[in-house]
């Protein structure tokens, strides 16, 4: 009986750390992390939770009112995202979960069902061009311009869908993704005197600046979650410089043409 209750209070703790990671893989900050796993443990039985969260890993104790502890800690190995669509339903289901009660069954089940659904990819694709060709305008670059920033932006989504698996971290991914639009967008420049390079980079580097990140370390420090905030700032840090110097190594192979 004992070990079938622990093999019970085990899968519980491992599906509310697979909440967890889903959370942080979509961006939530680690505040919104933590209180979650906090209130869905309670939801459950436990009598207290000891949550401790870091943009790479997850510890969680679960404490019964029976005194049985369970401790589990979770590795998190895909760098964070942002799937603001997929965390507005996570704590959509949280929040159902701990009002009015399911199964840990019901809640892999409906957690494997949002892990599974496309969020679809042409939105992010129309999203993308309209807000590349906007900045590029708003920055002072002509409708040329716009028109072509819209069109590498399509080119740097296939890049996220494409390169992005093969990438060991978000680091190399944006060297090499701005290094590739950064020959093109110069080449495309050199041939065709019209459109002016410095304008279309504007627009297409928004689609790639860590800005939520950033966001999210900030909020996480002023909230007390420092040891996170600082990682997650020196991880966004890392990614926008890693933008500049694709970018830059572009410009010097083209030879600064502008």
């Amino acid at each position: 009986m004992r070990n079938m209750e622990r093999s019970t209070s085990s899968e519980i703790l491992h599906q509310i750390l697979n909440m967890g990671e889903m959370l942080l893989n979509a961006g939530a900050e680690i505040k919104r992390v933590e209180q979650t796993i906090n209130r869905l443990g309670k939801a459950y039985g436990a009598a207290r939770m000891d949550v401790f969260a870091i943009t790479s890993s997850i510890v969680v104790t679960m404490s019964f009112p029976d005194g049985t502890e369970i401790t589990q800690t979770r590795r998190i190995e895909q760098p964070a995202g942002t799937d603001l669509s997929r965390l507005e339903r996570l704590n959509a289901l949280s929040r159902r979960c701990c009002e009015n009660g399911m199964s840990i069954q019901e809640l892999a089940e409906e957690m494997d069902r949002i892990r599974k659904e496309d969020t679809g990819s042409w939105y992010v694709y129309l999203g993308s061009v309209i807000g590349a060709a906007a900045f590029s305008v708003f920055f002072g670059g002509t409708v040329q311009d716009g028109i072509a920033a819209g069109v590498f932006a399509l080119f740097i989504c296939f890049c996220q869908n494409v390169l992005s698996p093969f990438c060991p971290n978000r680091v190399i991914f944006n060297l090499l993704c701005s290094l590739a639009a950064g020959i093109g967008i110069y080449g495309v420049t050199a041939v065709i005197p019209v459109f002016h390079a410095d304008k279309i980079i504007i627009g297409d580097i928004m689609l790639l600046i860590p800005g939520i990140a950033m966001t999210n370390a900030v909020k996480d420090m002023l909230v007390g979650d420092t040891i996170a905030g600082t990682m997650r700032l020196l991880e966004s840090l890392l990614w926008a410089g890693a933008l500049a110097g694709g970018f830059m190594a572009s410009m010097w192979l083209m030879g600064g043409v502008l």
